[in-house]
């Protein structure tokens, strides 16, 4: 498993005074520090570009909100890697374009996960209730795997969920759209994507 410290969850962020989550809710970004170095991650690259660029849109909306942005991100076998070294490897990778559009600040929190959940062995189910969220907001990739495994474990831990379509992507786009449906139906997830609702719409719903 990663190491323990400052990329986990945020380091002194979560030891210090914090104002609640404006709308009870939480930006995930997941994955989207990527080598694309898989079996279709070059055919998912114009895809995860698009939605890198609504992500990033929406993680300017969350800062001026005062909803936490939250990085969860694999660790692509690098058991001893941190954030600056994950970051640093995706810029010399097919995948630079991403890393360079959604370059994490020093106030948002980086999660390291060894599996497709961001759930599963990581610190986000210590760190949600400590920044007193109970709704999400999921993008990044792949729609179909990490962000579908990632939604399971929401839903079944009771949080409220939005998935805007725009900003999330796969190597297969009908393989997206049947995830992002299975979301919907099985997890009552909003998909809406941002270009037909803001976040300020999802925290006005809160």
């Amino acid at each position: 498993m990663a190491e323990q410290g400052e990329d986990q969850s945020g380091g002194e962020a979560c030891t210090t005074e914090r104002e609640p989550a404006a709308g009870r809710t939480a930006l995930l970004i997941i994955d989207m520090f990527n080598t694309l170095d898989f079996g279709g991650g070059e055919k998912m690259r114009p895809a995860a570009e698009a939605a890198a660029d609504a992500i990033a849109r929406l993680r300017d909306e969350a800062t001026e909100a005062g909803v936490p942005v939250v990085y969860v991100n694999d660790n692509y076998d690098q058991w001893h890697s941190e954030r600056s070294r994950l970051v640093e490897m995706c810029r010399n990778s097919r995948g630079r374009a991403l890393a360079e559009k959604l370059e994490p600040r020093a106030d948002d929190f980086f999660i390291i996960k060894p599996q497709f959940s961001g759930f599963y062995a990581t610190n986000l189910p210590v760190l949600l209730p400590h920044l007193e969220v109970s709704r999400l907001v999921l993008t990044g990739v792949a729609a179909d795997i990490c962000i579908l495994f990632t939604a399971a474990d929401a839903h079944m831990r009771e949080y409220e969920l939005w998935v805007p379509e725009d900003c999330t992507a796969a190597s297969d786009a009908q393989r997206a759209e049947w995830a992002l449906e299975i979301m919907r139906g099985s997890m009552k997830a909003e998909i809406a994507p941002t270009t037909k609702m803001t976040l300020k719409d999802w925290i006005d719903r809160a």
